[in-house]
């Protein structure tokens, strides 16, 4: 079992009150919504304690199924905060439960209103029984992903953009560049949604005792009215909340053999209330394995969270986690955590750098991927000892883009003008008002040539293939985890728990625990830094745009935010 530790454990005076004899029933509500990560400053960890941790969500699930005072566990089934190869890794772990031998039920209101039921019902054919309100639906409907293309609208207003890209399957200047898929576009987004769908008729088909053929068939009706879907045995029973909890109450305390009637509680809150408090640096702690966890899009500086939501990996807290992990005697291992879309090649190589001298130096790495983990975010996988992703998980997109719209003859049309003065002949390269001249095409191409000869070149040597049997599988490409695995890109199909098992095995030392890493403590944010090299420099900050230069201009236009190692869209299917 993975025991992920809390950053910090404020006192909480419950934990000193009377505590119920009966059983627990842990409970989770994913309409609230589930935050990817705990923050790393103490006040925002305090605002933020009631946000429901993913990671935490998994261990609470995981430790309660071998704790005797657990006797089942309950979720209302939601879908909008998690991807769907986090609802791979959540359906494992609910799976786990179920193995010893404790009721687990699903509950919804709906499974989708007006559609867009498919991951939430996806989860829900995890657990032991599934139930719908009398007025809800199964929005099981299959998938579909669609793109906006814009080029149209540009041209309208007399913006013309210009880029280059390494190679056909690099496809996130389309939507400026083009008017419909290519087909190399098409390609790619079909074989990816053809899987993830495969995925879930498969998935629904085994959790409800039912043929695919017979799923294909249903999901062509949808949505589906519950009366419908009792009859098909699509769900378990139809009633609402108090009818779920009395129900699921009464068979606990009834297999519990106890008088006293059963509790609920939170499963983050019974998390929260089986790990121990973290402890300053100097203070001695046993052996671990340390997750470093990096998330978002790739820059370099310091990784930060984004006001508006979201978070960006940068690069030197990344680094500097992997250092410090490196000099500390009691970090048997490494699971490193990525769900990134990609970003700035540069970044992307220096963490990939410190993850290589980790190994290098005894320590094994183990990449584990989450919802997304493609072109930059691939890219610092590649210095682990081995790679770890969901079926489900959105990966490859080995190569790389560049480009800048041009907006002269918008800003003529309104009468804007601008003037310069420089020095060189491409100091206004990634200007605006002009398109790239014949010379500093030739340095673009050289750019994109490179980087993705350099990015094909170091994949090939992680994954002891060619130069050539790689760059089949890359040219850009996405790929499902399923696909990825076939394709040699990654080693084996799972999440966070399959990750810490390769590495317990790696080091061969029995069930290390692990532990979040960094773990600052407020004590050792009053004393200096000693070093680069010491842990608390990996603390978030500002960082820096990939796009450098072209960042407001990127963001206006809608361009990845990540960088030029990016991967097309936002890649959230539904």
């Amino acid at each position: 079992m993975v025991d992920l530790a809390k950053i910090t454990e404020p006192l909480s005076l419950n934990r000193f009150g009377p505590r119920s004899r009966g059983p627990l029933v842990l409970e989770l509500d994913l309409t609230e919504g589930v935050a990817d990560e705990a923050p790393g400053d103490p006040l925002t960890q305090i605002m933020n304690r009631r946000k429901q941790h993913y990671l935490e969500v998994l261990e609470g699930i995981r430790r309660g199924a071998r704790d005797p005072e657990v006797g089942g566990l309950v979720v209302r089934v939601d879908s909008r905060s998690l991807g769907i190869a986090k609802i791979q890794e959540l359906r494992d772990t609910v799976a786990d439960f179920r193995s010893t031998g404790k009721p687990a039920v699903a509950w919804a209101d709906t499974f989708g209103e007006a559609g867009d039921g498919n991951l939430s019902y996806y989860l829900a054919t995890a657990f032991s029984r599934v139930v719908l309100s009398p007025t809800g639906l199964v929005g099981l409907g299959g998938l579909m992903s669609r793109t906006t293309f814009l080029k149209g609208a540009l041209d309208k207003l007399d913006v013309r953009f210009e880029g280059g890209a390494r190679h056909e399957y690099k496809n996130a200047l389309d939507p400026y560049t083009q008017t419909g898929y290519t087909d190399a576009h098409r390609e790619a987004v079909g074989r990816i949604v053809r899987s993830m769908n495969d995925q879930i008729v498969a998935a629904v088909a085994r959790g409800r005792g039912l043929t695919e053929e017979r799923v294909r068939e249903l999901i062509a009706t949808a949505p589906i009215l519950a009366g419908e879907a009792l009859e098909a045995g699509l769900v378990d029973q139809l009633a609402y909340r108090d009818e779920v909890y009395a129900e699921l109450n009464e068979q606990v305390g009834a297999k519990g053999g106890d008088s006293a009637k059963p509790a609920l509680q939170f499963v983050t809150r019974y998390h929260r209330k089986h790990v121990p408090p973290p402890r300053p640096k100097f203070a001695d702690g046993g052996d671990h394995i340390a997750l470093i966890s990096a998330n978002g899009g790739i820059n370099l500086g310091r990784s930060r969270r984004s006001p508006l939501g979201g978070s960006v990996m940068g690069s030197d807290t990344v680094c500097a986690a992997f250092r410090a992990a490196r000099q500390d005697p009691r970090v048997r291992a490494v699971v490193f955590r990525v769900d990134s879309p990609g970003g700035s090649a540069i970044a992307s190589d220096l963490i990939r750098r410190e993850s290589q001298l980790t190994r290098e130096a005894g320590k094994p790495v183990i990449t584990t991927m989450g919802d997304v983990a493609g072109s930059g975010g691939y890219y610092v996988a590649l210095g682990s000892d081995a790679i770890v992703a969901q079926p489900a998980t959105i990966t490859g997109s080995i190569g790389v883009l560049v480009g800048k719209p041009v907006l002269g003859a918008l800003r003529e049309r309104f009468g804007i003008t601008s003037d310069s003065v420089s020095e060189g002949p491409h100091a206004g390269m990634f200007g605006t008002d002009e398109g790239f001249s014949e010379s500093e095409w030739e340095r673009i191409n050289l750019l994109l040539d490179t980087i993705y000869e350099d990015f094909v070149a170091k994949a090939a040597a992680a994954r002891g293939r060619t130069w050539d049997e790689l760059h089949a599988v890359a040219k850009g490409r996405i790929w499902s985890g399923a696909d990825a695995l076939e394709n040699g890109l990654v080693d084996e199909l799972g999440g966070v728990e399959t990750a810490v098992r390769l590495a317990r095995d790696k080091v061969g030392a029995g069930a290390l625990p692990v532990r979040v890493f960094p773990r600052a403590h407020p004590l050792d944010r009053l004393r200096q830094h000693e070093s680069s090299e010491d842990v608390a420099s990996a603390e978030p900050q500002t960082v820096l745009s990939a796009w450098g230069s072209l960042e407001h201009v990127a963001a206006r236009l809608g361009l990845p935010a990540a960088g030029p190692l990016s991967m097309p869209g936002s890649w959230e299917v539904r």
